[in-house]
């Protein structure tokens, strides 16, 4: 099994290679593969990977998918939240209801993809730009990036780092989170996992 260190070693110098013309597409889109287990250990280690990236010349800008979450789940009309505490008194174990009340309003209009489409053309304006995705695990259960990336293909033109919880099953197959169906829809390069 590599080491985070040695996979994150790989990940630098793919990304100062550049994509092949024999990739998948030729977008600057990388992912992190690492077990979930590792989470907090990327989390510790987000820091120094900074540092490095930084050291390499890129001006790092970073798109939590936590946060962005957050955002959007902030600006919610105070009339549905109400409806939403209302519904959770009556059943409050009524777990697919909640997710499915946070699904809409996260795809609504497509609010995340829109504002990872945003980050990105802002981050274009920089010509050492490179986007660092985090916080993926935040994405379940309401959806995986790899649609969302789908969803986005022609708008990375800056090199764009997933740090992607899951496992590997093949070149470009990702279970997310390890317990997910696998998912072949990725035009990305992956390293580790």
């Amino acid at each position: 099994m590599s080491s985070l260190k040695s996979n994150f070693d790989e990940l630098v110098a793919k990304i100062k290679q550049g994509r092949e013309f024999t990739q998948a597409s030729f977008e600057p889109v990388y992912y992190l593969v690492f077990s979930p287990e590792e989470i907090v250990a990327v989390k510790r280690k987000k820091t120094a990977w900074l540092a490095q990236l930084k050291n390499e010349g890129w001006n790092v800008r970073e798109f939590s998918a936590a946060e962005q979450i957050e955002k959007i789940l902030n600006e919610v009309k105070p009339m549905v939240k109400k409806l939403w505490l209302a519904a959770d008194q009556k059943n409050p174990l009524d777990f697919e209801r909640v997710n499915q009340s946070l699904i809409n309003q996260l795809k609504q209009g497509e609010r995340f993809r829109d504002a990872l489409e945003a980050f990105l053309i802002e981050a274009e304006q920089d010509k050492d730009a490179l986007v660092l995705v985090t916080d993926l695990e935040a994405l379940h259960p309401y959806f995986r990036i790899g649609t969302i990336e789908a969803g986005l293909q022609g708008k990375f033109n800056v090199p764009t780092v997933f740090l992607y919880p899951g496992t590997r099953t093949g070149k470009t197959k990702l279970k997310f989170l390890g317990f997910y169906n696998e998912d072949g829809n990725y035009r990305s390069e992956h390293v580790g996992g």
